[in-house]
């Protein structure tokens, strides 16, 4: 394990000399307690994973989401003896709940092989198993009525809580709402349902800022950061966030005014606390807030990095929302992005949506009824490291072979290889003299000539900002120099028995190894084309 880990550290890229002196230690305390942890998770194989989910009442946030719809699809896929799903949607009443569930989730094409399955009866097997819910993680109580609320309480075996904004520049108020609030509303209701087994909460490894080197699978205690000397309190965040609103209304700005202050203030509290966005801050305020709160309930926080397109099942490159790589991606096919901030030999973080899913599964089979609280990173880097570069050239080639065509004629789009900055220094300088020089001779021109050039400024203007918009939102992705430690995720992997051959006749698996994924090929023949079918038009 240590000369893997060792092994692995020198080819990341511009590594610290100070991660290699605490290596042999830190390996060796890891070690220690994944073997422990191994101990308590014992072995499981589909059928047990399967067998779990059976007369299970689920408790879902965030189902209309990504990485929601491919889990509540699994779960009625591979167990149609669950017992409900409770899906919490933000509406108005029962049955604009309903409504959205019906076109937002179970309508959709991944959906698709379950409709095959169950054939006509599909629509009385969702009305059966899937129960939609007027309300809000934002509020307390869920904002569910009282009688609704004391049934539930009575009824619900697993809470999944994947609600979250993951807008990277999102008003504080409303981040801190969702992110924070929501796991804090999700926690106190956890605690009155008699029966709970199990709360998985779905977060995201890059609460760990833009740390570098070896990141491991630990909690986030309340009032810590990653800025040295620091202390965060989140009811003073709280109290920032209602004072600023009240200034805000009292000086009688525009909405447009508010947020734009709520904005750059969660920019400014994320970056004074050491995060590099509001998202990010917010997603750690809420891991520190549910692990407070929690008392001897049995939790599991899951940790992806980048969620891409489906790899195996049930539908391979389906997907939805654009992520990180895809803004390359769709900018590459409409050679709308012709310079990117990336180092391409740092490695990124992805992982396919299904295997996120496959985790959360096992995770929930493994831990439940267990008075502590897991942690798991569902993340590439350490197993099986991809570079940018893999990801740019399966771009390349791709497009080489599959030219995108014109949207206004139909033509064969001109294909010119994208530029690629490894630092924010001749990012800025390229774009200086790519962009800004040409934008202000263009605007001394227009304001001689009478506005003879205001198409073309105006052109030029917008393609200036789309690329420094892109810049600016992915440079702590792009430029990203650590590496998640998964030992806790491989101990997990560990402890399923896998039957590939059974499990394929059986339509389902449970794998979470990126081991198992050849990037090269994913990225060219599974996730561009789902980007390209899914996003591009979108």
């Amino acid at each position: 394990m240590i000369p893997e880990l060792l092994a692995l550290l020198l080819r990341l890229p511009n590594a610290q000399p100070v991660v290699f002196s605490h290596t042999t230690h830190k390996s060796q305390k890891l070690q220690r307690h994944a073997h422990t942890l191994s101990k308590m998770i014992g072995e499981l194989d589909a059928d047990a994973i399967v067998g779990y989910f059976r007369g299970k009442s689920i408790l879902i946030t965030g189902s209309t989401g990504f990485l929601g719809k491919v889990l509540v699809e699994k779960i009625l896929r591979v167990q149609p003896d669950v017992k409900k799903l409770f899906l919490l949607i933000r509406a108005a009443n029962v049955e604009s709940a309903k409504q959205r569930v019906d076109t937002e989730v179970t309508g959709r094409e991944i959906f698709r092989v379950l409709k095959e399955k169950h054939g006509s009866t599909f629509e009385d097997f969702i009305q059966e198993k899937v129960c939609p819910l007027a309300g809000d993680i934002v509020y307390k109580n869920l904002g569910l009525g009282n009688a609704k609320l004391t049934e539930l309480s009575k009824e619900i075996d697993i809470i999944i809580n994947g609600a979250a904004t993951t807008n990277f520049y999102e008003r504080y108020d409303v981040a801190f709402d969702v992110n924070v609030m929501g796991a804090k509303h999700i926690c106190e209701f956890a605690k009155r349902c008699n029966q709970l087994k199990m709360l998985l909460h779905v977060s995201t490894a890059y609460v760990a800022g833009e740390q570098e080197g070896i990141l491991p699978e630990k909690p986030f205690l309340v009032g810590e950061t990653l800025r040295e000397g620091a202390h965060l309190d989140i009811e003073s965040e709280l109290n920032l966030i209602k004072e600023t609103r009240r200034e805000v209304k009292a000086n009688y700005s525009s909405e447009r005014v508010e947020k734009r202050t709520m904005k750059e203030l969660g920019l400014k509290r994320a970056r004074e606390f050491g995060w590099p966005n509001t998202y990010v801050f917010t997603k750690a305020m809420g891991e520190m807030t549910l692990g407070h709160l929690r008392g001897d309930l049995p939790v599991v926080i899951i940790r992806p990095s980048i969620i891409t397109s489906i790899l195996n099942e049930p539908l391979p490159g389906w997907m939805e929302g654009i992520r990180t790589i895809d803004s390359f991606i769709i900018g590459y096919a409409k050679q709308a992005l012709s310079v990117f901030l990336v180092d391409l030999n740092l490695i990124m973080d992805v992982v396919p949506g299904d295997m996120v899913v496959n985790a959360m599964m096992v995770a929930m089979a493994a831990h439940s009824e267990e008075q502590a609280q897991r942690i798991y990173h569902v993340t590439s880097s350490l197993r099986n490291p991809a570079p940018y570069a893999v990801l740019a050239e399966s771009g390349h080639r791709y497009f080489l072979h599959n030219p995108p065509r014109s949207r206004k004629n139909g033509e064969v789009a001109r294909l010119s290889r994208m530029r690629f900055f490894r630092t924010l220094l001749g990012f800025r300088a390229y774009m200086a003299v790519r962009f800004r020089l040409p934008l202000e001779i263009l605007r001394l021109l227009n304001f001689a000539l009478c506005g003879a050039f205001s198409r073309r400024y105006n052109e030029l203007s917008r393609k200036y900002r789309y690329i420094m918009h892109i810049a600016d939102l992915y440079a702590p992705y792009a430029l990203f120099k650590g590496c998640f430690d998964d030992t806790n995720t491989e101990r997990l992997r560990a402890a399923v028995m896998v039957n590939k051959q059974r499990d394929k006749s059986r339509g389902y698996d449970f794998g979470f190894d990126p081991k198992s994924i050849d990037w090269d090929d994913y990225f060219y023949t599974v996730h561009i084309p789902g980007v390209v079918k899914y996003l591009c038009d979108h």
